[in-house]
């Protein structure tokens, strides 16, 4: 039969705070439920960078639904601070944002490049397009240089223009 996750009926098995501290781990330890026995590295990195008597007093500050973000912040810290002394999570933060704001140049390019080329593809296409045949003509007029149609705007089938340059 177990109680509380880490005691077993008759024998108490401490946490990972307590065997740390070489203490016994009691009933109501507020450490227990947050380093279990079987993931001692997880305190050792968080003593080591904050110490216990400072993660005791913020756990017990804070309310028991909003201790384990607080515990998974904790460990996340410490290991950033063993990684990096001086900045922490603080430059894994900076170096991610660096990363997007590269990201999102590269794509801001990618797609003015796609615009260019569908412009470019549209231009080609309307001076490839041959004029609209009407009654009145009677044949395709093959001497019309649509170049000076579209080297400023687009012209579309109804006859309306739009510029490129807007």
């Amino acid at each position: 039969m177990r109680q509380k996750g880490h005691r077993h009926a008759g024998a108490v098995s401490p946490c990972a705070a307590c065997k740390l501290l070489r203490r016994k781990c009691v009933k109501d330890c507020v450490f227990a439920p947050y380093f279990p026995a079987k993931e001692p590295y997880k305190f050792a990195i968080v003593h080591k960078i904050f110490g216990a008597s400072n993660v005791n007093k913020m756990l017990q500050m804070l309310s028991e639904n909003h201790r384990s973000d607080a515990v998974n912040s904790m460990v996340y810290e410490a290991n950033a601070r063993v990684q990096d002394p001086v900045y922490g999570c603080v430059g894994t933060i900076s170096s991610l944002h660096r990363q997007l704001e590269t990201l999102q140049t590269q794509l801001a390019f990618a797609q003015a490049e796609l615009v260019h080329i569908r412009t470019l593809r549209r231009i080609e296409s309307i001076r490839t397009k041959p004029a609209p045949y009407t009654a009145s003509m009677g044949t395709f007029p093959a001497n019309k240089d649509f170049s000076t149609d579209v080297d400023m705007a687009f012209v579309y089938e109804d006859g309306a223009r739009e510029s490129l340059w807007s």
